[in-house]
């Protein structure tokens, strides 16, 4: 499914609506074909190019069923928001209720682009901007050379070597450089310069502390960041190889500066908690994310039991929809759960069944009457 572009002529429109939605991966390349220019004012030029990030389809399939399964369409709302996200490069932060699928939607944009590994950022109250971007070791970094000199002092003393366990070249850790002990988060290893963006999520950043959103504020404008440890060894050594967050990931920073080639999409999810400073909303595309329909919902248990569709599981989305019209707070979440114990074999659907669907859907707030 995808939005109607208006007053772009018909064959034009495959070019120009790149994210349909269909939850099927596009050909390889032909993302990079649709994708247009960006605008002058969001154009980075990062380098050196890295290779394509590794996918991870085990979890793909966790989050939105396997690929053989029936594709769960987008609204068009949903459409013009992740496009306009991808023509602008700006981040995208989807608001709405507990469970209706807003982290959902980084994971369908990634398969459905071919984009490979999700990188998740879950945010907590004590995140903070330096999380997202790189932890530095200095503890360890400061044993390991300790520990590396010992070794070398008592080699120089003729003393036999002081066993380490699970360290077999202990003396090489006081040479080891600063890159060995940085690694750099979600967010940092996002705005990499890939050839094509990387597909980030910044799960519930309104459980954050107050100054965060203002301190996303520079890196997401300017797509780019600096590292300080790498700095001060720079006329040292200007290239430094790191680890990054994607697992056995590294790169190479130049002069410790990253910058980015292909800003990345960046997907913020909200539960409506906390109001956002001025200055983050516009700096963001903002997306309302309404609570599935029966439509949406049947498409979902589809992709996730595409062998056990059948009439019970209907008239379980149908139960879902009357107990979530009376009672607010059900998310989609737990509509999978009762699916899965009524055609798991797992529990007799004849005996307590009402009960049990009682504890599954736990009523988190009543609605007003």
């Amino acid at each position: 499914m995808s939005a109607d572009p208006g007053d772009v002529a018909p064959d034009a429109r495959a070019a120009w609506w790149i994210y349909r939605g269909t939850g099927r991966p596009l050909p390889d390349g032909r993302f990079a074909e649709e994708l247009p220019p960006p605008p002058p004012w969001r154009a980075f030029d990062g380098g050196p190019t890295l290779p394509p990030p590794p996918g991870d389809e085990r979890d793909l399939v966790r989050r939105l069923g396997p690929v053989s399964a029936r594709p769960r369409p987008a609204d068009p709302a949903e459409v013009d928001a992740v496009n306009a996200a991808l023509f602008l490069r700006r981040p995208l932060l989807v608001t709405g209720d507990p469970g209706v699928g807003k982290s959902t939607l980084a994971y369908r944009i990634t398969r459905e682009l071919g984009l490979g590994r999700v990188l998740r950022w879950p945010i907590g109250s004590r995140s903070t901007l330096r999380d997202g971007l790189y932890e530095y070791d200095a503890i360890g970094r400061a044993q390991d050379a300790a520990t590396g000199r010992r070794t070398l002092a008592r080699q120089a003393g003729g003393l036999p070597e002081a066993p380490v366990e699970g360290d077999p070249d202990v003396a090489a850790l006081s040479d080891a450089g600063v890159g060995h002990y940085l690694r750099l988060g979600p967010l940092g290893t996002a705005l990499l310069p890939y050839e094509l963006p990387r597909v980030l999520l910044v799960d519930e950043l309104d459980k954050s502390d107050i100054d965060l959103p203002n301190d996303l504020l520079d890196v997401l404008e300017e797509g780019e960041y600096g590292i300080t440890e790498l700095f001060r060894v720079s006329a040292r050594e200007p290239v430094v190889k790191v680890h990054t967050a994607d697992p056995d990931g590294t790169a190479d920073i130049v002069r410790g500066r990253v910058r980015c080639r292909a800003f990345p999409i960046v997907v913020i999810t909200s539960n409506g908690e906390r109001e956002f400073p001025p200055a983050f909303l516009r700096r963001c595309l903002q997306f309302s994310m309404g609570e599935p329909d029966e439509t949406r919902l049947a498409d979902m248990v589809a992709a996730h039991f595409a062998e056990r569709s059948d009439e019970r599981t209907r008239r379980l989305v149908r139960s879902f929809l009357e107990h979530r019209s009376n009672h607010r707070g059900l998310a989609a979440d737990q509509l999978l759960n009762a699916v899965y114990l009524a055609t798991s074999g797992a529990r007799d659907p004849d005996t307590g069944w009402e009960r049990l669907l009682d504890l599954i859907w736990q009523r988190l707030e009543v609605a007003p009457e």
